[in-house]
């Protein structure tokens, strides 16, 4: 009966309620009197749980990782201050998904990255196949300096983002649609019409939002040196941004934290509860598994 309640109080605790609210909740439901102290104890145990997933092997390999960062607010030194979470997903050779790791640091930086791909790499990890990323800058070099075999690849659906920055409300529209005939082209040399096409019609009009594609060229198309069902893992950090809005979700009532230790509490569990449907591989594994075997045949084994 302790050790059921104790797992009920930390999945509470993990969907984000505090713990006056957990304490309301468990004498409702349960008739049952813990005291704030107590939950704040058998919360405080996961800490434990931490040190170890953090410091656990990694796979020799990953087929794909996506990385990105989240930011919450922290009190530190009697201020609020921003703080950002790092974390990793990565797909294994058996299609599941997992992730890595989390950390934590000052705003993200690919200088922090570095720390993050080195401590990955400590922990076994020989080779990133092909890695997803937003478009910070210097991003790319940082993988390349751990791991320099592995093809990066800028998420699509950030430049596409960050390209509508530049477009006034009544151009948005059209300008989207015109630049599906990049990202969304047969072939490289397809998307590279596509991007002279949108330059003719909207390059003195937008030309900062030109630019941007332009200066990010080689790292926003390394999708298309792939087979269709591999581009569609890779073009975009979708998957670790869905995982991150579920964070989200779970911390919301949290408006700050009030030390380091309690935002990794909180986004561990929320990452536990998270983690906890990923049961099945990701689609059409079989073929997408062959191809990567072909592709890189000389890096991996079954």
């Amino acid at each position: 009966m302790v050790e059921g309640i104790e797992q009920v109080i930390v999945s509470l605790y993990a969907k984000g309620m505090s713990v006056s609210d957990i304490e309301e909740q468990i004498k409702d439901v349960y008739k049952f009197e813990v005291s704030a102290t107590t939950i704040s104890r058998i919360t405080s145990r996961v800490a434990e749980d931490i040190v170890a997933w953090q410091n656990r092997p990694l796979e020799r390999v990953y087929l794909t990782v996506w990385m990105d960062g989240i930011v919450f607010k922290v009190r530190e030194n009697s201020k609020v201050v921003n703080k950002t979470v790092y974390i990793a997903v990565g797909l294994r050779q058996d299609g599941f998904n997992e992730v890595l790791g989390m950390w934590l640091g000052k705003s993200e930086s690919a200088a922090y990255w570095m720390a993050v791909l080195t401590d990955m790499k400590a922990r076994g990890m020989e080779d990133i196949l092909i890695t997803a990323t937003d478009n910070l800058n210097g991003f790319t070099q940082t993988i390349r300096t751990v791991f320099p075999q592995s093809a990066s690849q800028v998420c699509v659906v950030h430049q596409i983002r960050n390209s509508c920055r530049y477009v006034v409300w009544k151009d948005k529209r059209e300008f989207s649609h015109d630049m599906k005939d990049i990202y969304a082209a047969p072939t490289r040399q397809a998307a590279q019409a596509g991007l002279q096409d949108l330059e003719a019609k909207w390059g003195r009009k937008y030309g900062y939002a030109i630019k941007s594609w332009k200066d990010n060229w080689e790292e926003l198309t390394v999708f298309f040196d792939f087979p269709i069902e591999i581009r569609q893992i890779i073009y975009t950090t979708n998957l670790i941004e869905n995982l991150n809005g579920k964070i989200r979700k779970y911390t919301k009532n949290k408006l700050s934290f009030p030390t380091d230790d309690a935002v990794l509490k909180s986004v561990y569990l929320s990452l536990r509860e998270v983690t906890k449907k990923w049961t099945m591989p990701i689609r059409n594994w079989g073929i997408v598994l062959d191809q990567f075997l072909t592709i890189f045949e000389n890096r991996i084994r079954i």
